[in-house]
Formats: structure tokens, C-alpha cells, sequence
């Protein structure tokens, strides 16, 4: 009896004693920021009718928990939408009109997270209403998510945005007014990403608020690139980085990556996907 008794306290003393490992599947976060391009482009072979399943191809092999889009409009969505509805969507198209105009969207696996909050705000002088900001081409929107990890009970915030293309005035002032809502809606400690098409290279001076909050996970992640993040459907450098993602709070970064490989197509959009992995 006694023998039993010591064989079952050892037992489970070894197993109070051995580490849980948490795999992939159950540790990390995949994110990815993808400028998808328009269906509204008259783009030739490039058009979003030839390209679409490719996009889809992309989605299904690298499995995303998050995903946030630029420039996608309504029938882009909708094509998501029905291909992929494990994700739930959230955002507001930028113009407010009633057929859709162009969403940040961020898409969020069902079953793993659940919506603590969300939002919208426009990059301008007046945010909360639809509007467009400085010396801007184009309006321009914030879409943001909290979201807890339903298997750690951990949460985070991710913010997605698409800064404009002409506008040097209106990107630097975005990105203040970006800064100040992380902190606003987020607070100082909580854990955030942030990121989009920004419309700028890393070192440009318009990211220097940024950079006292955030980290850049292309030069913070344990496993990195540096490759070139506009293509210009294959008329570009390939040195043109305007994709970024950062982070702050209590995140490992494991990996950044551009996902320039063919997926079905040469060219996904005139920009590549990038992708972080990371823990909370």
C-alpha cells in the first residue's frame, strides 16, 4: 500500500514538474496586412477578376488568425466573405457611400477570439465623422479591433490603415493623430499592432512619434526580411518598402515576412502581403 501510494506522488510530482509547450497552433498569432488593390483599377491582366482565386490560395495556405485589408471594396469583401466565413469582418468603408467604398477591413477567426471592441475613426481634423483630413487626395480611415484570445484569455489590439499617397502633410499629421487614439482607446499598457499601407518608407520622418511608441517587427522579429513590399504589378523597384507593421506592449515578435511568392498568379496585387507571427 504504501508502495502504491509513493509510486502515485511521484507520478504526480513529475507531472506537476513538466513544462507545457505550447506549439504553433496554440502559442502564436499569424497577422497579416495586405493592401489588396482595387477592384476598380483598370489593370489589364492584373484586374481582380484574374486574380481573386489567387488571393483566396494565399489566404487558405497561410492561414491567417488576423487579417486587416486596404483599399478592399465591396465586391472584394463579399468574394471573403463567402470564401472564408470561419472570420468575422469589421469596418467602415471610407466615403460612407451606400454601395461601399474602399475599408480597412480587419477579418478575425471565429472561433478563437472573441470582439471586446471596435471602431472607426477618419484621419483628419474632425475623426469622428466621415471626412478628409489636411492636404489629403483621398479619405482615409483607422479600423480597430480588441480582441481576446480565447485560448490564453490574453488581449490585444490591432489598429489598420492605409496613409495617403499624396499628402505629405496629411500622413505626417495621421500618424500623430493615430499615435494619440492608441493611446486614447488602448491605453499605455495594453498590447497593440498597428500597421498598413503607409505610404512611406521605415525611415521617413513622419514616423517619428510613432517610433517612442512602437516597435517595427521588420526589424524587431526574431526571423526577417527586408524585401521590397510594392511591386507596381511588376513595374516597381523591388526596393520599395511602403507596408509596415509595429508593435508595443507585452508581444514577442517571432517572425516578419513578405509574402512575394506565386500563389497562382505572379502578382497578388501591387503590393505584397506582409505577415507577422507573434506571442502574447
Amino acid at each position: 500500500m504504501k508502495r502504491m501510494l509513493y509510486l502515485g506522488w511521484m507520478l504526480w510530482a513529475l507531472c506537476c514538474a513538466a513544462p507545457v509547450l505550447a506549439g504553433p497552433e496554440t502559442g502564436t498569432i499569424k497577422l497579416i496586412s495586405f493592401n489588396i488593390r482595387t477592384s476598380c483599377g483598370r489593370d489589364g491582366d492584373n484586374s481582380w477578376s484574374r486574380r481573386r482565386h489567387a488571393v483566396a490560395e494565399m489566404f487558405r495556405q497561410e492561414s491567417p488568425d488576423v487579417f486587416g485589408l486596404q483599399e478592399a471594396v465591396q465586391d472584394q469583401l463579399q468574394y471573403l466573405d463567402t470564401s472564408f466565413p470561419q472570420y468575422a469582418r469589421v469596418g467602415e468603408d471610407r466615403d460612407g457611400h451606400a454601395e461601399g467604398g474602399e475599408t480597412m477591413a480587419i477579418y478575425y477567426l471565429r472561433d478563437r477570439f472573441e470582439l471586446l471592441a471596435s471602431g472607426t475613426f477618419w484621419l483628419s481634423e474632425t475623426p469622428d465623422r466621415i471626412s478628409r483630413g489636411w492636404d489629403a487626395a483621398c479619405n482615409r480611415t483607422v479600423t480597430w479591433v480588441e480582441l481576446r484570445d480565447k485560448r490564453s484569455g490574453k488581449r490585444f489590439f490591432y489598429f489598420n490603415t492605409h496613409l495617403d499617397h499624396q499628402g505629405q502633410m496629411a500622413r505626417a499629421e495621421g500618424v500623430k493623430l493615430i499615435v494619440s487614439k492608441v493611446q486614447e482607446l488602448a491605453g499605455k499598457r495594453a498590447a497593440v499592432v498597428l500597421g498598413g499601407d503607409l505610404n512611406a518608407s521605415g525611415d521617413n520622418p513622419i514616423f517619428r512619434p510613432l517610433a517612442r511608441l512602437m516597435k517595427p517587427a521588420r526589424e524587431k522579429a526574431s526571423e526577417r526580411d527586408a524585401k521590397g513590399t510594392f511591386n507596381g504589378f511588376g513595374t516597381a523597384p523591388d526596393t520599395i518598402i511602403l507596408d509596415h507593421l509595429f508593435f508595443r506592449g507585452r508581444i514577442r515578435c517571432l517572425r516578419f515576412a513578405t509574402l512575394d511568392g506565386n500563389y497562382g498568379v505572379p502578382y497578388l496585387s501591387d503590393h505584397y502581403p506582409i505577415l507577422m507571427l507573434f506571442t502574447l
